[in-house]
């Protein structure tokens, strides 16, 4: 005889209990379909396969220890009385998912480099047709880790929400929840730590002019996804901390890297504006006149003067969501970098002061702990600042506003 209440405890109990019963059954078909095969015949190098797998596999004994124990205390009737002991004592070992989300930046860019290769790409595509697959692909069983992580403070709260006042296991739960919300945010923190490393070092100087110590000193890459010019001509910026890098995408020594295209720009300096649909012309010449209208919306300018030194760039985003995505990130950027030099309030070329309670003049954008879960979605625009930057949900995109800190996360 259960209340209405203690029936959803228990559902949210089973919930955590089955979540980790299929968790550990995706991990185990990663290796046994996709690593095993790919091995065995070859088609990708031990080393390639331990770099994109990463760690996964020290993960699957750590959930089946969970699962053990949740079994354990389940009664004959299917009922758990207490889980918070089991949960307190547990969630510390968490902490080993560090280096697995802190690899899979490197992990997703060297399988995608991979799939260029056929055989690689016929045998992901085969997996993909399969029934066991149910229509995932290969880096969806690789992020299932990840997104199980940032799953549970969620799953927590609920089962704490619907347990009474008077139940032990509420303090044991609350306890959990702040054991479990700390090394979130510690493995969010040194993810986006890696991914920036990562990309940093993939950077490309024509001349020893370009290298600026700004982005030596960068920890946070707030966000970075691919733009056109007004010319039509494809680029890959990158906004970190305090200063915004226009690159070009190029290959060197059959690796993905990103050639600086003209000289970084200061965070602080950067003068950014909105413009309105059909205001920049393509090509600056009569080709624009005629262009289709689709191809003259959703550009912003970036600009910068200093001395003899000037730089403008109108950029195009895919649409208006990734484009509005791009401007409040680098106000964000920005207000953060005047409010650090005591200059909150500074207006940009837009006018308007920005808002220090929001760090923007429009409307945030929808903030997600999960930095990375579109990475794998493509479009002409991506912005990655997990995902992470990572539900790695990059992970987290800190925006400290004077003396207050707050957490943002934007995934594009």
């Amino acid at each position: 005889m259960l209340t209405s209440k203690e029936i959803k405890r228990q559902e949210a109990i089973f919930e955590l209990s089955q979540g980790e019963e299929d968790l550990i059954e995706d991990l185990k078909l990663a290796k046994k379909a996709y690593h095993d095969p790919m091995l065995k015949l070859s088609i990708m190098t031990e080393q390639e396969l331990n770099q994109i797998f990463g760690t996964l596999d020290s993960l699957i004994p750590l959930h089946e220890d969970l699962l053990s124990q949740l079994r354990d205390v389940r009664k004959p009737d299917g009922s758990t009385e207490h889980v918070g002991p089991i949960l307190v004592g547990w969630l510390p070992c968490l902490s080993s998912y560090d280096s697995y989300c802190s690899n899979q930046v490197a992990a997703k860019a060297l399988l995608d480099h991979k799939k260029q290769d056929h055989r690689v790409q016929d045998f992901l595509q085969r997996c993909l047709e399969s029934p066991f697959s149910r229509k995932l692909d290969l880096w969806n069983f690789l992020d299932i880790p990840r997104s199980r992580l940032v799953k549970y403070p969620l799953l927590l709260r609920e089962i704490l929400r619907h347990t009474p006042n008077d139940n032990p296991d509420q303090q044991h739960l609350e306890e959990a929840i702040n054991i479990i919300q700390g090394i979130v945010a510690e493995i969010n923190t040194k993810t986006g730590e890696s991914e920036c490393r990562y990309y940093k070092e993939r950077l490309l100087y024509l001349e020893e002019g370009q290298k600026d110590s700004l982005i030596d000193s960068s920890r946070v890459l707030c966000c970075h996804g691919e733009l056109k010019n007004n010319r039509g001509v494809k680029l890959h910026v990158f906004l970190f901390q305090e200063v915004l890098v226009i690159t070009r995408a190029v290959t060197h020594n059959e690796q993905l890297c990103y050639q600086l295209y003209r000289q970084p720009i200061p965070v602080k300096d950067l003068l950014l504006e909105d413009l309105q649909d059909g205001e920049v012309r393509l090509g600056g010449s009569l080709r624009g006149a005629f262009s289709n209208n689709e191809r003259i919306k959703n550009f912003f300018r970036v600009s910068f003067k200093n001395g003899s030194q000037s730089q403008t760039h109108s950029l195009q985003a895919n649409d208006t969501f990734n484009k509005q995505q791009w401007l409040n990130c680098i106000r964000q950027a920005k207000e953060t970098v005047l409010c650090a030099a005591g200059q909150a309030g500074v207006l940009d070329s837009e006018g308007p002061f920005l808002d220090p309670t929001t760090g923007s003049r429009e409307p945030q954008g929808e903030t997600k702990l999960e930095q990375m879960d579109q990475s794998d979605s493509e479009s002409d625009c991506s912005m990655d600042t997990s995902e992470v930057s990572l539900d790695c949900e990059r992970m987290e995109q800190t925006d400290s506003s004077c003396g207050n800190s707050r957490h943002v996360e934007s995934n594009v």
